[in-house]
């Protein structure tokens, strides 16, 4: 299988020619992999909110027709020079693809801080393709007990959420605003460490709430709604400014809120009071290897298990639209293998 797939010279891939517009499916050359790089036959691809952030031109530097995609489940099919990293093993690719490794914020394991880091599946060609090539550096080893498919969304909405739940500290009632991917993965890591979690959906989302209790939440509502208790934390996993003053309002003094997204509309004005009592307001900022590391330690041990959506490769503008208008609980996934030819 391995000789066959190098022997292969062109694959299926889709691109990303202009903002707003659906994605094309083409066939290109399959990329090779270059000193310290691997090249990878892609089993699967999740998709996830940042997705849409790009397809959307809400994240407005791709590159060119970009092929978008960053939470890659793959098998490695050629190494190239200085990659320790064997061949036949199954890795997953994260969004942060490369770092200098040389400035202050590399230097002290701040990594995902790195002002020349470059993001897969936006600035390097993601995984909605039959091959992808990524740094070694930034693989991570899948764990056994875990399909192609049920492990792709914990190379994003996994990582985001665990930074998530560290930059909330050691607050014990947690509220997650928005319950889509990421948050679904990470009640199962608060309820592990023995945290309460109350569920914000959208008004009327009455499937999305039956969904967050039946993973353990203590309460499920709309955005808005006042919590039967006050939150120590509240973790903001939908792309909405006007959550941010609802969820100071339901924190406790001394709590936290924690925008989890890379991109989110304008937060609106808010009176300093519910900000007073040493309320903190913090963002995550993509992730670390140290973060990747600990989470697949962790993972299996939960065990952590995914609720996914499968659709195959030419109809990811399908499953970006059914992610933009909430249609399933749970993740959206490419099955990436399902059509190839090997």
């Amino acid at each position: 299988m391995h000789l066959r797939s190098i022997l292969i010279k062109t694959m299926r891939a889709m691109i990303l020619e202009r903002a707003g517009q659906p994605l094309r499916l083409v066939e290109k050359n399959r990329p090779r992999a270059g000193t310290g790089q691997i090249a990878l036959r892609v089993l699967s691809c999740g998709i996830c909110r940042t997705d849409l952030h790009v397809v959307d031109g809400e994240l407005d530097q791709p590159k060119p027709s970009v092929i978008p995609g960053h939470q890659i489940v793959g098998e490695v099919v050629e190494v190239g020079a200085g990659a320790s990293v064997e061949r036949g093993s199954r890795v997953g690719i994260p969004w942060l693809g490369w770092t200098c490794g040389e400035c202050r914020y590399c230097a002290s394991g701040r990594e995902n801080l790195c002002g020349r880091a470059r993001f897969t599946g936006y600035q390097i060609d993601g995984g909605f393709a039959d091959y992808a090539v990524a740094d070694a550096r930034f693989a991570f080893p899948i764990p056994r007990g875990y399909d192609a498919l049920q492990a792709a969304p914990l190379l994003c909405a996994g990582l985001i959420g665990y930074r998530a739940l560290r930059m909330a500290g050691d607050a014990e009632r947690l509220g997650f605003y928005g319950f889509g991917a990421a948050a679904h993965v990470a009640i199962q890591v608060a309820r592990h460490q023995g945290r309460e979690v109350y569920a914000f959906t959208r008004p009327g989302d009455e499937k999305g709430q039956e969904f967050a209790r039946a993973l353990g939440a203590a309460w499920a509502g709309a955005a808005g709604d006042a919590p039967p208790g006050e939150l120590d934390a509240a973790l903001i996993f939908a792309p909405v400014g006007e959550l941010v003053p609802a969820a100071l309002r339901a924190l406790s003094r001394g709590g936290t809120v924690v925008c989890a997204g890379i991109h989110m509309s304008d937060i609106p004005s808010f009176p300093y009071a519910i900000l007073w009592g040493e309320r903190v307001i913090r963002s995550v900022a993509n992730l670390t290897r140290r973060d990747g590391e600990e989470f697949f330690a962790l993972a299996p041990a939960i065990p952590v298990r995914t609720t996914v959506h499968a659709y195959p490769l030419e109809d990811a503008s399908r499953a970006l639209g059914d992610l933009r208008e909430g249609r399933f609980e749970g993740a959206a996934v490419l099955d990436v293998s399902a059509g190839q030819s090997l």
